[in-house]
């Protein structure tokens, strides 16, 4: 069952293949796996809005916000709880990069997407990967959270189609 959240999604590009339904299953796949006790945050409300973009958009938020001249997969912008205890943040998703990243990692689009999606969600949370030991129960969560959705560990090499 998922936490209680509210999903917002923004189309900056066409995607028909990540409807907002798709998207909602995702994010909330990862909240009911991240927020559980004995973290002080499980039961506490979500509001996380995607953003699908461009290359061009991608680009320039990922160089406002990160210094970072090129367009990346998946941005996302944490907030933290507010006073009323409602946890906020922002996942932006470039769709070009998303979909060449699939074609040349030989995953499947829509896996790819899962995990960038829940990538993005574990970020909003507070997760991050700077330290080995952070990336290391971030992996463990991706993983386990797309497991249980069927789809294979993001972080394994892929061969060939």
């Amino acid at each position: 069952m998922y936490p209680e959240f509210s999903l917002a999604v923004q189309y900056g590009v066409k995607a028909p293949h990540l409807p907002r339904w798709r998207l909602r299953r995702w994010a909330g796949r990862a909240l009911e796996h991240a927020l559980v006790p004995p973290d002080p945050r499980a039961g506490q409300p979500v509001a996380l809005t995607v953003r699908i973009v461009d290359t061009d958009e991608g680009r320039t938020l990922n160089a406002a916000w990160r210094q970072r001249d090129y367009a990346t997969n998946v941005l996302t912008f944490e907030y933290g709880a507010d006073p009323s205890g409602l946890i906020s943040g922002d996942i932006v998703l470039c769709l070009p990069v998303l979909q060449q990243e699939a074609l040349d990692q030989h995953k499947p689009f829509l896996h790819h997407a899962a995990h960038l999606v829940t990538h993005g969600v574990l970020h909003a949370l507070g997760y991050d990967h700077i330290q080995t030991d952070e990336a290391e129960r971030m992996e463990a969560l991706e993983t386990a959270i797309l497991a249980a959705q069927g789809i294979p560990n993001p972080y394994l090499t892929q061969s060939g189609p």
